[in-house]
């Protein structure tokens, strides 16, 4: 996914995500950008900093989706973070490094899978021979003899003894019978008992706060400190095969280089997106001379070092972020991107205005995406036994309704349509397993139904501002 085209990448955001073509254009060339960078010398990449974006409109028209969107599509660690949140506690809130910690964790967890997958069928074959262990020991090797069960008659030699070479092969028969009636699931439901490592829960004035939020060092002091519990449990075999999987797998992995590829992946793939930037804007020349404004100023000073690119210590290593790509968005209403700190503007050199969403773009996002809320819908009842069809005229009518409703009440964008859709079904979703019960397989949404139960709403507009 590494080498698709700006067009290709396009042409992907285009299957989920309706219109705001400037948009997705900018972050097509951002991410081909870093491609191109990794084709260069290193002297040269060095040099080549990320081109960060920020995209400014409305809520509801697609600035997270695009994002998140395009962080799926190149596997890259990704992380949303509301830039509002650092000035919630004292005048710089939460440490904003805090959201590099973060992005490495999501990475880690991303390495980790792959890693994971890779050894996944030794893994398994370990799970075999561990589970055979659990319901049929192997004879302890300092056994030479052991007293027959019926006589000295099925011994080969006399004395009623049977030899240790017809006790193991009578135990690698059982074995095998075992193995083959583990491996056509036979004995699933069969419990054997396994240890299983837990990690202790923080005690006391720790209990609130997590490891993350203390100093590198400190939490790897408190993870020494506090080492892990064990415990036997007993488990039937298809439980207790996914948490030895869990352990094999662990045990085959090798955590230095797993964090040590997670953290190059952060530095050349991490995107982060940072929203309600608008948020900690100071709002004109008489911003940061009190009030909110010194915490909003506060955090941009913290933000920018993160930006601009420096060090950051993490429990796993230290992380650089001079090539993280920044997705800043905000709706910008009450202030304008020139109200940032003029170095943290320098550092996001690429703006996009999203439009908002009208009428047609709302009959796409209820018919033309995979995800596409009338399909979601018809999933849903689907698995009722339901079915669910939708007159043109009905898409139409819905879209009607949403576009009345954002230009009355708040322009919330396309969340508009989850409620209408909501509404619209509310009934239906209540009653879909009695309607089946009763021989009603087929329900088709027409014009007149979404004028019935949602046009009287729509035409209210003090009634629409709190149910649509």
């Amino acid at each position: 996914m590494q080498n698709l085209t700006p067009k290709q990448i396009v042409a992907k955001l285009d299957t989920y995500i309706v219109g705001q073509a400037d948009a997705k254009r900018a972050v097509a060339v951002a991410i081909r950008n870093r491609w191109r960078r990794q084709q260069l010398e290193a002297e040269v990449a060095r040099e080549v900093s990320p081109k960060n974006i920020i995209m400014i409109g409305p809520t509801g028209v697609g600035k997270t989706e695009i994002a998140r969107r395009i962080a799926n599509l190149t596997g890259a660690p990704f992380i949303k973070v509301e830039a509002s949140k650092f000035t919630e506690v004292g005048y710089h809130g939460r440490d904003v490094e805090s959201m590099i910690r973060d992005l490495l964790e999501q990475a880690i967890s991303i390495v980790r899978t792959e890693h994971a997958e890779a050894v996944r069928e030794k893994a398994e074959a370990r799970i075999e021979t561990r589970l055979l262990d659990l319901l049929l020991p192997p004879a302890p090797t300092s056994q030479r003899r052991r007293p027959a069960t019926t006589g000295g008659s099925e011994s080969g030699s006399g004395g009623g003894f049977v030899s240790t070479e017809e006790s193991e092969e009578r135990r690698e028969r059982a074995r095998e019978r075992l193995l083959e009636q583990l491996r056509s699931g036979a004995m699933e439901d069969r419990e054997v008992e396994i240890s299983i490592q837990q990690k202790a829960v923080p005690m006391g004035m720790f209990a609130n706060m997590g490891l993350d939020q203390m100093d590198p060092e400190m939490s790897k002091m408190f993870e020494n400190l506090i080492p892990d519990q064990s415990k036997r449990q007993r488990l039937p075999i298809r439980e207790a095969r996914k948490v030895l999987l869990e352990q094999e797998t662990e045990a085959m992995l090798d955590q230095a280089k797993l964090t040590a590829e997670a953290i190059e992946r952060t530095e050349q793939s991490g995107i982060i997106f940072l929203d309600e930037i608008d948020k900690v804007a100071t709002g004109g020349e008489g911003g940061g001379k009190g009030g909110p404004d010194v915490s909003r100023q506060g955090v941009q000073r913290d933000l920018l070092p993160i930006v601009e690119g420096s060090s950051v210590t993490t429990r796993h290593g230290v992380v650089n972020t001079d090539h993280i790509l920044f997705i800043a968005a905000g709706a910008f209403h009450s202030a304008s991107v020139s109200d940032l700190m003029p170095e943290l503007q320098g550092r996001f050199p690429i703006r996009v205005n999203l439009t908002d969403l009208t009428r047609d773009d709302f009959i796409r996002i209820l018919t033309d995406p995979g995800n596409a809320l009338t399909k979601q819908q018809q999933a849903l009842l689907g698995t009722e036994g339901l079915s669910v069809t939708f007159d043109e005229a009905a898409i139409a009518a819905m879209a009607d309704i949403a576009t009345r409703v954002n230009q009355q009440a708040e322009n919330i964008g396309a969340r508009r349509l989850m409620t209408i859709v909501e509404k619209l079904f509310e009934q239906v979703n209540f009653d879909a397993p009695d309607l089946v019960a009763d021989g009603e397989k087929q329900l088709h949404v027409t014009e007149s139904m979404v004028s019935e139960r949602l046009a009287p709403i729509a035409q209210d507009e003090d009634l629409s501002r709190f149910v649509l």
